[in-house]
């Protein structure tokens, strides 16, 4: 019979198994190289992997051997300078290595209790990020799992301030609450909302997808109390548009909602001087999101939560439990109570050493590049014949087509494209017309890469 304490002594067995996976994860960090990758389908990895969940277990060894040279070729690696799709990932070294050091660790980041020195490297990195959008000091937040979670938190919040301020007014609840975004705002928002059993007004946006307060004004006044938040996109995920934030901010003295800024893409550009202006008004926010795993060059999973009064997200989310009390009867800052979960991960910290390793300059330099990268490639994709801008780029998101080409036509081509290990570029559409797009954020991403992948296509 195996010693209980097997798996977790210090022996020679577990001291090889360490050595392996760090040998490994140090040769994966410094690659230059790294493969793009593609999947494999599923009776292919059954059959290369094989049964690897057996009574005694194939070694750390075989079980390493199996991830290196089966399951991760079957992963597309995100932060590869050419996977162009979606919205990349390209954490920096810093930040990966220090994501391994935080699972050894064994932090918990969920109280103060139990983590404040890793709760106060996070909230020194959500007070600058407060700082950098124009919040007041004392805004402040909890990193999340991603943005999806990190707006669901957010509309919770803004809700259950709408209620406090209609009850306090006298004021009956509504039958139905309401939170109001651009047509063009991302799933989460809806998705939200189906969590919440409240309605989406989705306003359409002007021809250049930006949202404006004249057009949330209207919606405004046909829905009034009802509307507890409006949500404004600050870099939507198909294009990198901007809303006109600070005409919708400028109705909230009026009409009294809750100002969320869904960032998580786009709110990382408002770094880089080549993109701060796009973002005025976001100092109004009540609450904003931006996601590190994203333009912020730290690994997944990681979204900054931001309120600007942090007390309006501890009321909202505070859980309340017997064997909670030691925690929750303290003024102490425990992250758990200010989104939708309880226990967490110290996500922030590799992003937190990232940040204090290379400096704020070297961030604003890296984001910078990306966005002078997509307009560089705008410029030579309007210059080639049978090509066509669907939009302007303002961040680093780079829409267009292939002049007559159908959708099975883009299909056929990323196919391609992936399978000779040339770049990933998934076909996209806007208004029933497919299109593909550049998601640029890798600042090892060139145009010389670029114009090669576009060579592709004629």
């Amino acid at each position: 019979m195996a010693a209980p304490a097997r798996m977790h002594d210090v022996t020679p067995e577990n001291e090889r198994l360490i050595d392996l996976v760090l040998d490994y994860s140090r040769r994966r960090m410094l690659d230059p190289d790294v493969p793009l990758d593609k999947p494999a389908s599923a009776a292919e990895l059954r059959r290369l992997a094989g049964t690897t969940i057996r009574e005694e277990g194939i070694g750390g060894e075989r079980a390493l051997a199996v991830f290196e040279h089966v399951l991760a070729p079957a992963c597309i690696t995100t932060d590869h300078p050419q996977y162009l799709s979606f919205i990349p990932t390209a954490p920096t070294k810093a930040a990966t290595a220090f994501d391994l050091v935080v699972s050894a660790s064994a932090l918990y980041g969920g109280s103060w209790l139990e983590g404040s020195g890793a709760v106060h490297a996070e909230n020194e990195v959500i007070a600058w990020l407060a700082a950098e959008f124009g919040l007041p000091r004392g805004a402040g937040g909890v990193f999340v799992q991603g943005g999806t979670l990190g707006n669901l938190s957010a509309l919770v919040a803004a809700r259950e301030a709408a209620r406090a301020r209609l009850a306090e007014s006298g004021a009956p609840a509504p039958a139905r609450w309401i939170v109001v975004c651009s047509a063009e705002a991302h799933s989460s928002i809806g998705s939200a909302a189906r969590v919440m059993d409240v309605d989406v007004v989705g306003v359409v946006p002007g021809e250049d997808g930006v949202l404006s307060g004249d057009a949330v004004a209207d919606a405004l006044a046909a829905h009034g109390d009802a509307v507890f938040a409006v949500v404004a996109t600050a870099g939507s995920t198909n294009f990198g548009i901007v809303d006109d934030i600070a005409s919708i901010a400028a109705l909230k003295e009026e009409h009294g909602f809750w100002l969320h800024v869904d960032g998580a893409y786009g709110l990382a550009a408002m770094l880089s001087p080549l993109a701060r202006d796009r973002f005025a008004g976001v100092e109004h926010a009540d609450s904003l999101v931006v996601d590190p795993h994203k333009w912020l060059f730290a690994p997944f999973d990681a979204c900054a939560l931001v309120y600007r009064d942090p007390e309006t997200g501890r009321r909202a989310h505070t859980q309340h439990a017997e064997y909670l009390d030691t925690l929750t009867e303290t003024a102490d800052w425990s992250p758990s109570d200010y989104a939708a979960h309880l226990t967490r991960r110290a996500r922030g910290l590799p992003f937190w050493f990232s940040l204090a390793s290379y400096g704020a300059a070297a961030y604003r330099d890296a984001i910078g590049a990306s966005i002078a990268l997509a307009r560089d490639i705008a410029d030579g994709i309007r210059a080639r014949d049978g090509f066509s801008l669907v939009r302007e780029p303002q961040l680093g998101v780079v829409v267009f087509e292939r002049d007559g080409w159908s959708k099975a036509d883009y299909a056929v081509w990323s196919d391609r494209l992936l399978d000779a290990q040339r770049a990933f570029v998934v076909p996209s559409s806007h208004a029933g017309r497919p299109n593909v797009r550049f998601a640029i954020l890798n600042p090892r991403t060139t145009r010389a890469q670029l114009e090669a992948i576009l060579d592709t296509m004629m």
